[in-house]
């Protein structure tokens, strides 16, 4: 009788061991799903989005903010860089497809409005003048919030982040945990 009960908690173990296995690869793999459909994930290397994000700071970006609309002026997006696709750049969009961008006496002008742009607040007012940049059907001219500190559409060999490159818009700062905060 003894070794019946000892077999029954082996059994018993066992089973318990094999539903905690199968949870824990269930949550892996909704992980992975979320993370691939879902969510991006990215962290702040550089200073160029001062101060709106800051280095260090992580993002979640949302994949699907775009799958029933366009982006619009002054969203933040995670993106692939444009002149190297395995880096992940995040930065604000100024420039609409069809739209002239020029920034004069660092001011953005659109389409050759004599009012400038009325822009996001940014870390310091912009210096220099660049452009015109006409933007191509699909995609879109960024610039970082840390205008005079900021490698972005003024600088890049290709100049602008079509919309494949996109890979969300971002949501949310979750780190540090002390400055957590919609964006």
């Amino acid at each position: 009788m003894a070794q019946r009960h000892d077999k029954d908690k082996k059994s018993s173990a066992g089973r318990e061991l094999m539903q905690w296995i199968l949870i824990l690869g269930i949550a892996l793999l909704l992980g992975i799903i979320i993370n691939s459909t879902v969510i991006v994930n990215a962290q702040i290397p550089s200073g160029s989005m001062e101060n709106t994000i800051m280095p260090g700071d992580r993002v979640f970006g949302n994949r699907l903010s775009y799958v029933f609309g366009e982006p619009e002026r002054f969203d933040i997006i995670i993106f692939r860089y444009p002149d190297d696709e395995s880096q992940l750049f995040i930065k604000r969009i100024i420039g609409l497809p069809g739209e002239t961008v020029e920034i004069r006496n660092g001011n953005i002008y659109i389409d050759g409005s004599d009012e400038p742009l009325k822009d996001v607040d940014t870390k310091e007012p912009m210096q220099g003048n660049f452009g015109p940049y006409t933007v191509p059907k699909g995609c879109y001219f960024v610039m970082g919030d840390n205008r005079n500190n900021s490698k972005d559409s003024r600088y890049w060999k290709h100049t602008f982040v079509s919309e494949d490159e996109i890979l969300g818009k971002a949501v949310f700062r979750y780190w540090p945990l002390n400055k957590m905060k919609c964006l």
